[in-house]
């Protein structure tokens, strides 16, 4: 109950140590480079965490290196610029750009890190390359195009070739910042006899698409020196607008479930590590307490729907969340966080390092549907002609953004949400992962793929996809060949009218008409129509789930509509009804309820529309500790005495929830009497309240 090696909760801090946010994880994510580093790694480590550092690697306090006092040369060339000339700055910052990953950058970094190594640190987690799709302006940038591609630099909003070129640069660049990085630095770590592992905290790839940034993502993958990754997704990426049925929304829900879907194929079929992160504020610092709470657990059980992943960020910057006011509904005065908020913020956090579970059960038995979705999808946030939709970064109110169209990214959307709003199981999948990893579909029974918004890199994608046809796969493919980034130079142009057409060649098959055709063991249909269409109305959706119904119960797989989806992990179920839909869906048993701060019972209960649920299995089991507060260690269990320590932050009051039969003679917290307990017989449950202490509270009771 106790064990921190596997790492299975963590969370990223920059304030120094205090009892207040002192979580109780496994390890702690130390935040940036400055002179209080050493102090601040020390002291979390004295209160018993493993210690990890992270930084920036995109931008962050590199004045130094700007300014020439590094290495006596100006270094204002190296940030990331606009079309305008002026550099695109960090935030609300006024000196902290977002940076070209140069050579000369990437050595600073190496420097900049290398000390961190000798202060012992297990890992460094290198935050968010990230490459704006607006940038490609300055001198350095321009220098490195002609080495790149060997000829003059081209304004990257030019031309639809220009801009696509202009995405493979700069996924370049960092990907080449991040090897060199990682690999001197464990390099040099492991001459002084130390292990450092080496992370990337990213976005999802459907975010850093849908807010027009480039990123490695796939790439990631072929870095030697790379240990893992960190899935970014949270509040402010997952309530993005997109478009369904006609209507323009935040569905953080749904979005979520995407992102933390793609995310996982960072690391899937390999050794490598992945957290899901959850944000319980964000960064949007004027929603309400309960706005936070609310989507706060839209995108954990989201989360918690991917049974593939079990390690958890639990937060980033706890002291934002436990020591800064925001407001209430109604009220105009920002208040300091309401308790039951900060007891069902740590229930949820201190449950999640039981998530591990080896049995996995899904309601639905119906196919398993995939939304290709490729880096170069990135590459192409742009159409000629058209708005640009600026920088959004979750700080502004998308639905009155200009050129929020374009934010929508409604090519994918229009190919994901429909499915996913009839209940089925749908789950983007990283198209470059078929070339290299052999089993990359195998949990795809379904794929749906379109390059109207997209290319594929290399023509091994389409001789892998004819091979996952060929032994039983089916593939729809949506398109109607308007997308000018067809005409771009690649391995296709001169050979085939469009990509398209290579795959229809690789797969045996003609591309006209609609018609569903059989290769080997799988089908296979094309679909002349614009993904994008899809989200035009309720009708249009209807039309591509019947499409994809079709196609997939011609393969065999029994097709069921529901607005509920649901996976239960161990005694954990986790469930959502589909915001669009307008039907409930009940649930009976005998539960424990898990968002609820007081741990109640559940044996009825109705989900309307847009409602979740995580509830523990009561006769799943005979575990004794069902859920707590706090972090359970010092545990022992004979037939007449239950002792333990329960660990949390100062200033919560933590609630823990026991299976026992009969009411107790004696509870005692610390050697004193415990009055602040109750039992329910008819559940055999007891539960005990006790203000939180980082040190432990000492448990004691007879039964």
């Amino acid at each position: 109950m106790s064990d921190r090696t596997a790492e299975a909760t963590g969370f990223q801090e920059q304030a120094p140590y205090d009892a207040t946010i002192d979580l109780r994880t496994d390890f702690v994510m130390v935040y940036g480079l400055d002179e209080s580093t050493a102090e601040r790694i020390e002291r979390w480590r004295e209160a018993g965490y493993r210690v990890h550092l992270v930084t920036g690697i995109s931008w962050g306090n590199y004045q130094d290196y700007l300014d020439g006092r590094w290495d006596g040369s100006d270094h204002w060339a190296d940030a990331q610029t606009a079309g305008d000339g002026k550099p695109i700055l960090h935030g609300h910052s006024t000196d902290i750009p977002y940076m070209v990953p140069t050579f000369a950058f990437t050595e600073y970094l190496i420097e900049k890190l290398r000390p961190v190594i000798e202060l012992g640190v297990e890992g460094i987690h290198l935050e968010e390359p990230e490459f704006w799709a607006r940038a490609g302006y300055s001198e350095s940038f321009k220098r490195e195009w002609q080495a790149f591609f060997r000829e003059p630099w081209q304004p990257p909003h030019s031309t639809a070739e220009a801009h696509f070129r202009s995405g493979q640069l700069k996924q370049h660049l960092l990907s080449r910042s991040l090897d060199r990085v990682t690999s001197v630095l464990r390099d040099e770590a492991l001459h002084q006899g130390r292990e450092v592992r080496f992370y990337v905290p990213t976005h999802s790839l459907l975010n850093y698409t849908q807010w027009q940034i480039v990123s490695p993502e796939s790439r990631l993958r072929t870095l030697p020196s790379i240990d893992g990754a960190i899935a970014q997704v949270w509040t402010g990426t997952a309530r993005t607008p997109n478009v369904y049925a006609g209507k323009a929304a935040e569905r953080t829900f749904e979005t979520a479930y995407l992102e933390y879907g793609i995310a996982q194929d960072l690391t899937r079929g390999t050794d490598r590590r992945m957290w899901f992160l959850h944000d319980p504020i964000e960064d949007h610092p004027d929603r309400t307490w309960e706005d936070y709470l609310a989507n706060y657990q839209r995108t954990l059980i989201a989360s918690l729907l991917h049974p593939g992943i079990a390690r958890y960020e639990v937060a980033p910057w706890p002291n934002r969340i436990f020591n800064r006011p925001y407001l209430r509904e109604g009220s105009t005065e920002r208040q300091p966080i309401p308790p039951s908020t900060a007891t069902s913020y740590l229930i949820a956090m201190n449950s999640l390092r039981d998530l591990d579970q080896p049995d996995v059960r899904r309601e639905s038995d119906g196919p398993r549907i995939g939304i290709a979705l490729s880096d170069t999808a990135m590459f192409q946030r742009w159409s000629p002609g058209g708005s640009n939709s600026g920088q959004y970064d979750g700080l502004q109110d998308a639905l009155a953004l200009e050129g929020r169209e374009q934010l929508h990214f409604s090519d994918f959307y229009g190919l994901a949400l429909p499915p996913l709003y009839d209940g089925q199981q749908v789950c983007p999948v990283q198209l470059e992962n078929v070339i290299d990893t052999p089993d990359a579909l195998e949990d795809v029974d379904v794929l749906v793929l379109s390059y109207e918004f997209q290319k594929p890199v290399a023509p091994g994608i389409h001789y892998a996809l004819a091979g996952w046809v060929n032994r039983g796969g089916t593939l729809l493919y949506v398109g109607d060949d308007a997308d000018p980034y067809h005409e771009i130079r690649s391995w296709w142009t001169g050979r085939y009218p469009t990509c398209a057409d290579h795959l229809a060649e690789a797969l045996g098959t003609e591309r006209d008409g609609a018609d569903l055709q059989q290769v080997g063991l799988g089908h296979v249909r094309f679909l002349p129509t614009r993904p994008a269409d899809f989200t035009e109305s309720p009708e249009r959706a209807a039309e591509l789930v019947m499409a994809i119904r079709e196609i997939a119960e011609a393969g065999g797989h029994l097709w069921k509509s529901t607005n509920w989806l649901s996976v239960s992990r161990g005694p954990y179920l986790i469930g959502a009804v589909l915001t669009e839909s307008n039907a409930t869906h009940i649930v009976e048993g005998n539960y424990l309820d898990l968002l609820d701060p007081q741990l109640g019972i559940v044996h009825h209960r109705e989900l309307s529309p847009g409602d979740l649920t995580w509830l523990r299995d009561l006769t799943y089991d005979n575990e004794t500790l069902l859920a707590s507060a706090g972090r359970v260690s010092n545990w022992h269990q004979d037939p007449t005495t239950i002792t333990f320590t329960c660990e949390a932050p100062s200033g919560v009051q933590v609630v823990t929830a026991l299976r026992v039969p009969a009411i107790p003679t004696t509870i005692q917290a610390n050697g004193i009497p415990l009055t602040t307990t109750r039992h329910d017989a008819e559940a055999g449950v007891l539960w005990l309240h006790h203000p939180g202490e980082p040190a432990g509270t000492e448990l004691s009771i007879t039964l």
